[in-house]
């Protein structure tokens, strides 16, 4: 080998790169056992406090030096920056897809029109949007092509507004307005991602992760290891739409809630005489009550009743009581939607100069008395254009502070231009005696007089109910600015800390007991060379973790499988040297001349092999998402280091041992003549092997028309919840209850009879917080008499405290992400495919080639599907169908080509070296030499996946089932399927001759 300096050189720097790199994460990990330690000291007795003195000693450390390594001593923060980052399903914490909602965007650029066309045109869009892979904004302009008739996007009522005047006119035609839209919501779009960044930042989450996902509108937010998930999901998602408003006081308005109620009880009297033939005679205690509502709504003040539904003959509205000055009255949280409905719907009821009037509720409050959260009303001042005369835009910097009573609030300064408006407000409100109510995203956070005259120089404060963490994380949240519109989540998977542990604990023990397998049979198989190749192997570890870190990539249980699974690849690659190089031994040559022919002979199907697998690898990267595209970064850099470490540190060491006198044999006397003399006549077997593979296929097509397979929520959509219980639990029993609960539920189990997935429809076509915060707590309900009798929903939620049981993962899907999720699947599998089989045609330059390895990846994934589909009701763990197996089906046609081309490489080969053989004589001859290849690389790979298969995760053992299945029949394909499929679609006759490397060429290529 020449060049061995230069190759040394680059070795021992990398592993000093790499140690370096990885000596940072050790670091990380020290420091923060550490802080659990004294977490664990001082607060032995509770989880939350010994939770929060961990982050606080963290944090402390943010900014000192802990790490010294002479030239620069590295503070936690920057130990942190350089450690490796461990996904969401190794660390716990929340990722989430979050879509700004373009709908939103689109009509305050069209100033809230009510245009029919454009509001057709919008709800047209959002039905388009659930089969559609266009964005919101290119359905919109569809939907509004459709139907548009005369009217333009460049009208007066829609885009040519006031506030778009000076980019839109009304002369412009609509493609040009479309251009102008498009940007506008664009640069929406990036403010929304700028504002989610700034947040972010702020809430001191380690190593977040924030991605703008293509031009969709959808943002990838990860936080990995937040502790408190809901802190985290209001900080993404509130809009953060600060406004100022006046407000009525309670003796302007009050008369309105009189008259409604007034209404309402009319409007059922009404009803109920067309309804009866006879009207019942109301007593006279009835007949008072009614004739004098007016008395009775102000027998009700100051009441605050636990069930005012008692009284609701009377009392419509279910008024709980009644304020003074700015609040008009008390009504109980969970009636806020139907009161609000009530009051608009008899707006007409209102006096003239009243008619724009707003009603908002407050911030809710608990009342241990009744045992009941109530809201307080509030009726804010609105004219025709109904817009605050203050906003949150002229906010700048807020900070959380103390109010008068030592309360937690949050002080706001304002530029000049809100300086101004804001004394002019505070005048008007002082020379009245009037209100100015604060409002964050339509709830009053509070609605102060003004007692000591107009207030000048911008300043203001929001008080309230705050907690302290509120209070910060609100003046985090408008000091970084607001969304320009809603915020849903639509794909989200949150993972329990203790569950995240227990799968690094399995994924590192199944991972060495793997490794140590493939080491001692390398050993066992191919003796010293083996051990060279366990050297070469350990270091090609050591590069795949130290790049990891390096590159800032995020290892995922996936990533893990991924590494392992690169284990089998580094193998593979020194399993067809190794051969080579004994069949260079058995013609007779010397050693050294075997090892420099060995090598030289491999190296094009290595390389081949190497190149279909990372093709699909690379295709999984770009179509995957979260820990599947971490599954396909480990995969790639193992390829790129197995090669290294395959070709070159394999080869040094070889060669060094040989220079020096030293003997080997590249076997054991136990392997020495395994696969020697074998002569399998593979194409005669082929026709048997055709119709056990059609029986198969035919098979598993029946199965998938009629079993069909478990399509998890990724394609689906739902949400998905994996519980762990105390003891077992009866999964039936549980599916009954649920059922009741949400309508329809799936329930299996994973893993011990005690752990459960659970997955729901339930309002999957809602994203919003208060959806997702009811679908948990009807489960949690629904699920009490299996849990702990003193468990509490924030211990179920949390499934984190010393039993471990509770809510240990969830993940939801929304529809039209499923929708999308599906299709780039497909395409990635077809595409994938295509690439694969233009590669093949490029490097064997005949299309028969190509056909028999796409052939044979078909019936592998065929096959795979067929016993997904047989098998998924009775597992003993969930083999649904997700990206995680997708992920699967591409490493199954990575590994099944890979064993294809090999084999093709050999084909090639023995044509240019028996140029008098027939075509068939060198498929079976070139079949029989890389059998020995072929079984053993197949062996290593499948030892792996099956330590990982029964001692890693349960998340993954569904993924890991299709990759051993995979394997299997890849090996199979290969030599029964890929290869005579190819012998039977070329002309015998010419085959030999159009695949020679003939004399000329060769020399003209030289």
């Amino acid at each position: 080998m020449q060049n061995k300096g230069l190759v040394k050189l680059f070795a021992i720097l990398f592993g000093i790169v790499s140690i370096y790199q990885l000596s940072f994460t050790y670091k990380a990990s020290q420091v923060e056992k550490e802080a659990k330690t004294y977490a664990e000291s001082r607060f032995s007795d509770d989880a939350a406090l010994r939770s929060q003195a961990e982050v606080k000693y963290l944090d402390s450390l943010s900014n000192v030096g802990v790490y010294d390594l002479g030239v620069n001593n590295f503070t936690f923060k920057e130990v942190k920056e350089n450690a490796m980052n461990l996904g969401l399903d190794l660390k716990g914490g929340i990722n989430a897809i979050i879509e700004i909602s373009v709908k939103d965007i689109l009509k305050g650029l069209a100033n809230n029109s009510t245009d029919p066309v454009f509001n057709k045109a919008l709800a047209d869009a959002t039905e388009l949007q659930k089969n559609s892979q266009d964005s919101y904004v290119e359905s919109f302009f569809t939907a509004f092509d459709a139907i548009k008739g005369d009217t333009k996007l460049a009208s007066p009522d829609i885009f040519a507004n006031r506030d778009l005047s000076e980019e839109v006119t009304i002369d412009m035609d609509d493609n040009a307005v479309k251009r102008v839209v498009s940007t506008k919501v664009d640069e929406a779009i990036i403010s929304a991602f700028e504002v989610l960044r700034k947040r972010i930042d702020q809430f001191g989450v380690t190593q977040p992760n924030i991605q703008r996902l293509g031009n969709s509108g959808r943002i990838l937010i990860e936080l990995p290891g937040v502790k408190d998930k809901k802190r985290a999901t209001d900080l993404i998602t509130k809009t953060a739409q600060l406004q100022f408003w006046e407000v009525y006081k309670a003796d302007e308005i009050g008369s309105y809630l009189g008259a409604v109620t007034e209404k309402i009880i009319a409007d059922k009297k009404a009803e109920e005489a067309t309804e009866e033939d006879t009207i019942t005679e109301t007593t006279s205690d009835e007949q008072a009550d009614d004739n004098d509502t007016e008395s009775t709504i102000e027998d009700l003040t100051g009441q605050i009743t636990s069930d005012s539904t008692s009284v609701e003959d009377i009392n419509p509205l279910k008024i709980a009581g009644f304020g003074g000055g700015p609040v008009i009255a008390v009504f109980e949280s969970k009636d806020q939607e139907e009161v609000l409905k009530k009051l608009n719907e008899n707006r007409n009821l209102l006096p003239a100069e009243q008619r724009f009037v707003k009603f908002a509720f407050g911030k809710p409050t608990f009342n241990e008395e009744a045992n009941a959260e109530f809201v307080e009303l509030y009726a804010i001042k609105r004219d025709r254009n109904q817009k605050p005369e203050l906003s949150g835009a002229v906010i700048t910097d807020a900070r959380q502070s103390y109010d008068q009573y030592s309360k937690p609030s949050v002080s706001m300064q304002m530029n000049a231009k809100g300086a101004k408006v804001w004394e002019a407000m505070t005048k008007t409100a002082y020379e009245t005696q009037g209100y100015i109510a604060i409002l964050l995203d339509d709830i009053v956070y509070s609605a102060p007089g003004v007692s000591r005259g107009p207030i000048s120089g911008g300043n203001s404060e929001i008080s309230g109910n705050f907690t302290l963490n509120e209070a910060i994380d609100l003046g985090n949240v408008l000091r970084a600015g607001k969304l320009p519109a809603s915020a849903d989540i639509v794909q989200a998977d949150e993972v329990g800390p203790s569950l995240g542990q227990e799968a690094i604990d399995s994924g590192m023990t199944s991972f060495l007991i793997a490794l140590g397998l493939v080491l001692i049979w390398m050993i066992f198989y191919y003796g010293k060379a083996g051990g060279f190749a366990d050297i070469a192997l350990l270091f090609n570890i050591l590069l795949i973790f130290g790049v990891l870190s390096g590159l800032g990539a995020v290892l995922t249980l996936p990533g893990i499988a991924g590494i392992v699974l690169t284990i089998g690849i580094s193998v593979d690659a020194n399993v067809l040297i190794f051969e080579r190089i004994r069949e260079e031994i058995a013609k007779g040559k010397d050693i050294k001349l075997s090892v420099k022919d060995g090598f030289a002979n491999a190296l094009s199907s290595i390389l081949d092999a190497n190149i279909t697998t990372g093709l699909t690898a690379i295709i999984l990267f770009v179509f995957g998402t979260g820990p599947i595209k971490g599954f396909a970064t480990t995969l790639l850099i193992g390829i790129v280091t197995s090669l290294f470490t395959a070709i070159f540190i394999t080869r040094l060491l070889v060669d060094w041992y040989v220079n020096r006198g030293g003997k080997l044999d590249f076997s054991t006397p136990m392997t020495k003549n395994l696969f020697k003399n074998v002569n399998i006549n593979f194409l005669k077997k082929r026709k048997v092997a055709y119709v056990i593979s059609l029986a198969l296929i035919a098979a598993s097509l029946v199965s998938l028309f009629t079993n069909k397979l478990d399509q998890g929520i990724d394609f689906v959509g739902g949400r998905t919840y994996q519980v762990r219980f105390e003891n077992p639990v009866d999964t039936e029993e549980v599916k009954s209850i649920l059922t009741t609960t949400y309508g329809s539920a799936e329930v299996k189990t994973i893993g011990a009879d005690n752990q459960l997935k659970i997955s729901t429809k339930y309002k999957v076509d809602e994203n919003s917080v208060e959806a997702d915060e009811e679908v948990q707590t009807m489960l949690f309900e629904s699920l009490k008499s299996f849990l702990p009798a003193n468990m509490t929903y924030e211990q179920f939620v949390d499934g984190s405290g010393e039993a471990k049981v509770g809510k240990m993962m969830s993940g939801k899907v929304s529809p039209t992400i499923a929708d999308d999720i599906k299709t780039s699947s497909i395409w990635a599998i077809l595409g994938s495919l295509v690439v694969v089989f233009l590669y093949i045609l490029f490097r064997f330059k005949r299309w028969q080639f190509s056909l028999g390895a796409v052939a044979a990846v078909f019936h592998d994934v065929l096959i795979v599907l067929g016993i997904f589909s047989l098998t998924w009701k009775f597992m003993p763990f969930s083999m649904e169908i997700d990206q995680a197996f997708i992920a699967a089906i591409l490493t199954v046609i990575g590994y099944s080509l890979n064993d294809t081309v090999v084999v093709f490489d050999r084909i090639r080969e023995f044509l240019n070296e028996h140029t008098n053989w027939d075509f068939g004589r060198t498929i079976n001859a070139s079949l029989n030499s890389t059998l020995s290849r072929t079984l053993n690389t197949s062996l290593t790979t499948l030892v792996v996946l099956l330590a990982m298969f029964l001692l890693g995760a349960d998340s993954l053992r569904g993924f890991l089932f299709g990759l051993i299945v995979g394997v299997i029949v890849g090996t199979y394909s290969s030599m029964f399927i890929a290869t005579p499929i190819m012998y039977d679609t070329a002309r015998k006759g010419d085959a030999a001759e159009s695949l020679k490397d003939k004399k000329e060429e060769e020399l003209a290529e030289a």
